[in-house]
């Protein structure tokens, strides 16, 4: 059998980065319809060979950059999922995108990363 590839990444979504803010409203846009809320979860763990190189890394003090790198991939893909379920509920947009995270057993943690989804019109 061929070896699996240690990371996938998730399919970027063809919606506007620029319309995904945390804000409740979008400068030059009207918000026409709300959708409801969207969500992206993604659930990682660490690798044993992740852990033993952060562990060196932890003796020498400074960023983790193992773990950065992880924390990063982890809400990138969560973000992506989120506008993945916006697209499909025929959203143009997302306000109010806020993200979260859980260790919900030993290194394994879940990062979730939700918004609400909406259509939105320039103004004018």
């Amino acid at each position: 059998m061929g070896k699996q590839p240690a990371y996938t990444p998730v399919p970027r979504a063809a919606m506007d980065h620029s319309l995904v803010t945390t804000a409740f409203d979008l400068p030059g846009f009207t918000v026409i319809r709300p959708l409801g809320m969207v969500r992206g979860i993604v659930v990682r763990s660490r690798s044993i060979i992740g852990q033993i190189g952060a562990g060196f890394q932890q003796m020498f003090g400074g960023n983790i950059s193992l773990y950065t790198e992880l924390c990063e991939r982890a809400r990138t893909d969560a973000y992506e999922l989120m506008i993945q379920h916006a697209a499909q509920m025929g959203a143009n947009a997302i306000i109010g995108v806020r993200y979260d995270a859980n260790e919900i057993a030993d290194g394994v943690t879940e990062v979730l990363c939700y918004g609400t989804a909406v259509q939105a019109q320039p103004k004018g």
